[in-house]
């Protein structure tokens, strides 16, 4: 009794599959409850003050990304979307004669954050190209993605990835209909102009390699640019640099 509740994000007010969070925190006595988000689908907070409660709301940086593609499937009913590539210090996408920008240890950060997302996708020039299986490996996954090819088909045989052929704003759409979340989107410079220039990227993951290439497509095509990021951020991830940043906050 008397005690102060944080949470990093707005406690539920309806029921779901579980009474609301409302009715346990005032059944349980307490006093404040200091909120680092606030969340799209509920009124928590509202409903907490009407019942006398004191309410604090940070809006807290930290507890929004925590929270990125929950808040994103609410107010904009598509998954939050975060773009990895790899590339080298010219912007290039390829190495002529080496199959491998990035470093084992960032190859093995990709697979976490397949078995992190929702679902994984790429364009139909990288499935041509490398008939990608876009599964979690090596690493501890509770389940796998769902993989999914954006373009027009054909698959090539034997693929296990789910063809969208539609436009990337409506699948996207129809995903998150399914449940999904979070999408990470993987791939070469067309796939990755297209959702750029809709407005669909939300975050970018770029591994960069301490080389020049000289020679290949650069990441991104010719866009309605510029674009500024925030929240960007730069660490070492074995001999590459991993670059995060935010095309939109979520």
């Amino acid at each position: 009794t008397g005690a102060t509740l944080y949470a990093t994000l707005e406690p539920c007010s309806r029921f779901g599959r579980t009474p609301p969070c409302v009715d346990a925190i005032v059944g349980a006595g307490i006093a404040k409850v200091v909120v680092g988000s606030d969340d799209p689908s509920q009124e928590g907070v509202e409903r907490l003050r009407e019942l006398g409660m004191e309410v604090e709301v940070l809006d807290c940086w930290k507890a929004r990304r925590q929270n990125e593609a929950w808040r994103t499937w609410k107010l904009l009913e598509r998954p939050f979307v975060t773009y990895k590539a790899a590339v080298t210090l010219d912007s290039r996408v390829t190495i002529p004669g080496s199959r491998w920008i990035s470093g084992e240890e960032s190859r093995r950060l990709v697979h976490e954050l397949r078995a992190q997302s929702d679902a994984v996708g790429v364009g139909m020039g990288t499935v041509r190209i490398d008939d990608p299986r876009l599964d979690a490996r090596g690493v501890s996954a509770v389940r796998q993605p769902r993989r999914i090819a954006f373009g027009l088909g054909p698959l090539p045989d034997g693929s296990e990835l789910e063809l969208r052929s539609g436009e990337p704003v409506e699948e996207l759409r129809a995903l998150a209909h399914e449940g999904v979340q979070s999408l990470l989107l993987e791939g070469g410079p067309t796939i990755a102009t297209a959702f750029l220039e809709r407005g669909l990227i939300d975050k970018l993951l770029l591994f960069v390699a301490p080389a020049l290439s000289g020679a290949g497509p650069h990441l991104f095509n010719d866009f309605a640019g510029p674009r500024e990021l925030t929240h960007s951020t730069v660490r070492p991830v074995g001999e590459n640099l991993l670059f995060e940043g935010y095309l939109r906050e979520p």
